[in-house]
C-alpha cells in the first residue's frame, strides 16, 4: 500500500516476545509509521492473550477521524474494542479475522463471553469482514455476518522476495548442520495446539524404524510449549536428531526453506496456513494435515501431501518416502513453485483489498 502511494501507519502493543518489549515508541519500518503502546502487563499477555494497551484510547480518541479507514486485525482482541469507535467519526473499519473466529478450541467460555459482551457488536458495526478462506466465510456466516459484507482475500506471497533464493547450505552453516544431513523443518510458534507433538513422535517413530541421516528442525519463537517438547524429545531419545533454532527473519526463514527436505506443517485446525505456500515458493515440497484447510491448496497443485492429525504411524512413513524419494520430493517442489507463482502472488490481494478500501469510502458513512 505504501509502494502504491497511501499513508500507512500501524498501532501495536509493545510486546517483542513473550517476556521482553520493543525498546522504542514509534518506529519507521519501510515507510509504515509504527506505534507501540505500552502494555500493562507482559506475564498478563503471555498466560491470556489480551494485550491491554490502555494509553491506546486516547491516541485514538484524538488521532482515529483523521483516517480514511481503519484495518482491524484478529478478532477477540482489546485494541478492537478501542479502535471500533471509529465509526461514531463517520471513519469505516474492516475486521480481518485470521482464523481467530472459532470457539472449538482453548478458552470457549472467555470467547463466548468476549462474543456477546462486544463481538457482535464488533461485526454488525464493520463496512466489510475478510475472510482468508471460503472455510472462515462460512465461519463468518456463523456469527451472524450476511453474505454481501463478506469479501474472501486469500493470503497472498510477495514473489519478489523468492526470485533469487539463497544458496543451498547457508541455513545448515549457520546453525551448525552436517551438510549431508537431510531437514525436515517445522515452521511457526512453538505452541501447544500447533501439532508440534503429533510431529516429534511421528518422527522418533520414523527413526526408530530406519530413517537416519536426517534433522529435525524446529523453527520459531517460544509459546509456552518449548519446556514440554523439550522434554518429550529428551525421553524419545532423538536430541541428537533435533535442533531448536528459534525464531527466524525473513532472510533465514527463506534460507531454512530452500536447505530442507521437507516442511511439516501439522496443525490441525487454520482457515489458511501461509507457510506451506511460502516453502511450496521456494520448491520445497510440504506435508499438511488433512484437516487444514491448507491441505486442499496442497492438494489441488500437487505439491505436497497430507496425513491425517495425530496418525503418528501415517506421517512417519511419509516423512521416511520424502527422505527416500529424491524425485519425488523434486517434482512436487517444482509443482509448488509454480502454483504458489501462478495462484497466490501477493499483488492479486493488494489489488482486491485496495478495492474494498475505496468501496467501504464511497459508500454511506454510518455514525452510531
Amino acid at each position: 500500500m505504501v509502494k502504491r502511494g497511501h499513508n500507512v501507519a500501524v498501532y501495536t502493543s509493545d510486546n517483542k516476545d513473550r517476556y521482553t518489549r520493543v525498546g522504542s515508541r514509534t518506529r519507521d519500518i519501510n515507510g509504515i509509521s509504527v506505534r507501540y503502546f505500552r502494555t500493562l502487563s507482559t506475564r498478563a499477555a503471555r498466560e491470556t492473550k489480551l494485550f491491554l494497551t490502555p494509553g491506546m484510547l486516547g491516541s485514538a480518541r484524538r488521532e482515529i477521524q483523521y483516517f480514511d479507514v481503519v484495518h482491524l486485525h484478529e478478532y477477540r482482541t482489546f485494541q478492537n474494542l478501542i479502535a471500533c469507535q471509529a465509526k461514531r467519526h463517520g471513519v469505516p473499519y474492516v475486521l480481518h479475522a485470521h482464523g481467530s473466529l472459532s470457539r472449538v478450541l482453548a478458552k470457549k467460555k472467555l470467547k463466548w463471553l468476549y462474543d456477546v459482551s462486544f463481538g457482535y457488536s464488533l461485526l454488525r458495526n464493520a463496512s466489510k469482514v475478510i475472510a482468508i478462506s471460503k472455510q472462515e466465510a462460512k465461519d463468518f456466516l456463523s456469527m451472524g455476518v450476511p453474505q454481501e459484507k463478506i469479501e474472501v482475500i486469500p493470503n497472498g506471497i510477495d514473489l519478489s522476495e523468492y526470485h533469487n533464493l539463497p544458496e543451498k547450505g547457508a541455513f545448515k552453516k549457520k546453525y551448525s548442520i552436517d551438510a549431508d544431513e537431510k531437514i525436515i523443518l517445522y515452521l511457526g510458534r512453538i505452541n501447544q495446539l500447533k501439532g508440534i507433538d503429533f510431529l516429534i513422535e511421528s518422527f522418533a517413530l520414523a527413526v526408530k524404524s530406519g530413517l537416519k541421516g536426517v534433522r529435525l528442525v524446529l523453527a520459531g519463537g517460544d509459546d509456552g510449549f518449548l519446556n514440554f517438547i523439550n522434554n518429550m524429545i529428551s525421553s524419545l531419545g532423538i536430541s541428537d536428531q533435533t535442533s531448536w533454532v528459534g525464531p527466524l527473519t525473513e532472510s533465514e526463514k527463506i534460507s531454512a526453506y530452500v536447505d530442507s527436505m521437507v516442511l511439516v506443517h501439522p496443525e490441525r485446525l487454520n482457515v489458511f496456513g501461509l507457510v506451506p505456500l511460502e516453502a511450496a515458493a521456494c520448491a520445497t515440497p510440504v506435508i499438511v494435515s488433512a484437516e487444514n484447510n491448507v491441505s486442499k491448496i496442497v492438494e489441488d497443485g500437487e505439491f505436497g501431501l497430507s496425513v491425517h492429525y495425530g496418525d503418528v504411524q501415517a506421517l512417519a512413513k511419509m516423512l521416511q518416502r520424502v527422505s527416500n524419494d529424491n524425485l519425488l520430493a523434486s517434482k512436487m517442489g517444482n509443482r509448488g513453485r509454480e502454483w504458489v507463482a501462478r495462484n497466490y502472488a501477493l499483488e492479486k490481494s493488494v489489488n482486491h483489498l485496495e478495492r474494498l478500501y475505496e468501496s467501504i469510502q464511497e459508500s454511506p458513512s454510518i455514525h452510531l
